[in-house]
């Protein structure tokens, strides 16, 4: 290799060092980028009102904070509140469970036993499982300064983003060769209308699940049914994980009071995920990126290990971001055009 070869594999070297050292403020970057396309739906709604960009940002901005505000203020308190008793009534639910699967155990025949699944492993696998994401989110939010400044920083590119995107997407454009900055500037696009479409079919999601497992726990007469109706909605952001660690609260705590129930709740949140696949999906996710399933799983796994329980939350978005560049850049403008001389 000629110096110049290894100067260039040197520079590499040391730039993958740096972006992975700073890669939390690399996730923060993209948070800020994901709230600023979502706001720029509503920035071009105003726009269209004859609005100046300018106070369209701002009145923007201001929906934000004062629905942001709104939640904190009438939400989160008694959220808050239940969450605390969610965790201390979950292992008690699941103990139950664990004295029931005993009893069980013990009028079966040993045949039987042999060709069904230790659940009694099964739950005292999910409980410390469980115990660990719930302390590890509680955690998260009320680590309050930490938290404060990455919010304050959130918001202030998500300003700086909004307010004049055009510097740092021509900035980032740059970056590529001139031949072809053009086709960077497609792609994009792309992910711009991929981030909106997964956006707003998410924020459709979380307020049908959120209302709909709000009212049914509420029929069941289920203990803490807002916590556990906030925490159904906001574990939609985590596709596959999300739906089955949604319906593990409210089983548990509905052990507490009567087996009918815990098998009712079980019975109500499939038939509430069927609903919502069959029904929402298709009408509000048609545009959205077509994810690969096992793609969608190792990009889960690969973002929780590496950036927290952040990076599992913003697994499915970066995920959309990444198969767009994979498919466009790799497949369409590297494999497809791969031509074999003889």
């Amino acid at each position: 290799m000629t110096l110049g070869k290894w100067m260039g594999v040197v520079v590499l070297t040391v730039s993958l060092y740096i972006l992975w050292q700073i890669k939390q403020l690399l996730l923060l970057v993209f948070t800020a980028v994901v709230i600023a396309n979502a706001l720029n739906l509503l920035v071009k709604q105003f726009q269209k009102l004859k609005m100046r960009r300018g106070y369209a940002v701002f009145l923007a901005v201001l929906v934000l904070l004062s629905a942001a505000i709104t939640f904190v203020w009438v939400i989160v308190p008694p959220f808050f509140e239940q969450l605390q008793q969610l965790i201390e009534l979950v292992p008690k639910g699941i103990n139950q469970l664990n004295s029931w699967l005993s009893l069980l155990e013990e009028r079966l025949s040993p045949e039987l036993l042999e060709l069904l699944p230790n659940f009694t492993q099964i739950s005292q696998q999910i409980q410390p499982l469980y115990n660990r994401l719930l302390g590890g989110g509680f955690t998260f939010f009320s680590t309050s300064v930490g938290i404060l400044l990455n919010i304050l920083l959130v918001l202030v590119l998500t300003i700086m983003l909004l307010a004049d995107p055009t510097p740092y997407r021509n900035g980032f454009i740059r970056l590529f060769p001139s031949f072809y900055r053009r086709r960077v500037d497609e792609i994009l696009i792309l992910c711009e209308k991929a981030l909106q479409g997964w956006l707003v079919g998410t924020l459709f999601s979380i307020v049908f699940l959120l209302v709909l497992s709000f009212i049914g726990l509420l029929l069941l007469d289920i203990d803490l049914a807002l916590a556990q109706a906030m925490l159904t909605g906001l574990l939609t952001f985590i596709p596959n994980f999300g739906p089955v660690l949604s319906v593990i609260p409210p089983m548990a705590i509905a052990l507490l009071d009567a087996p009918w129930k815990s098998l009712a709740v079980l019975i109500f949140y499939i038939i509430l995920q069927q609903v919502e696949g069959a029904l929402l999906t298709p009408l509000v996710m048609a545009q959205q990126v077509s994810l690969f399933p096992a793609f969608t799983l190792l990009a889960q796994v690969f973002f929780a290990t590496f950036f927290g329980f952040l990076g599992l939350f913003l697994a499915l978005p970066l995920t959309v971001i990444l198969q767009i560049w994979l498919q466009e850049v790799l497949i369409k403008d590297v494999l497809d055009q791969w031509e074999v001389h003889s």
